[in-house]
């Protein structure tokens, strides 16, 4: 049985939550969701500039941690942008 996931810092909060190709309807596309934790990741990191040692003791998680949400969170986007995939932004 896995560990349980420990609770994470978050402080984004996304004005929308859904991005999606245009012209498309939604019921017509394949669903990538972003957790909350990929999504602060990307933020700390490409948005406010942060190394991933700073980003991961903001977050509170160790920095090989930060490094696994970071890479998940590029492959879901650069998935969903080259196969256009609707991202959807889990909320919690």
């Amino acid at each position: 049985m896995p560990r349980p996931k420990l609770k994470r810092l978050l402080t984004c909060s996304p004005s929308c939550y859904c991005f999606k190709p245009r012209g498309i309807p939604m019921r017509n596309l394949k669903e990538v969701i972003l957790e909350p934790d990929e999504l602060e990741a990307l933020k700390l990191h490409e948005v406010d500039s942060l190394s991933q040692k700073k980003a991961a003791k903001k977050m509170g998680v160790s920095q090989p941690t930060f490094h696994r949400i970071l890479a998940s969170a590029y492959k879901k986007s650069a998935t969903a942008l080259v196969k256009g995939h609707l991202i959807r932004l889990k909320i919690e």
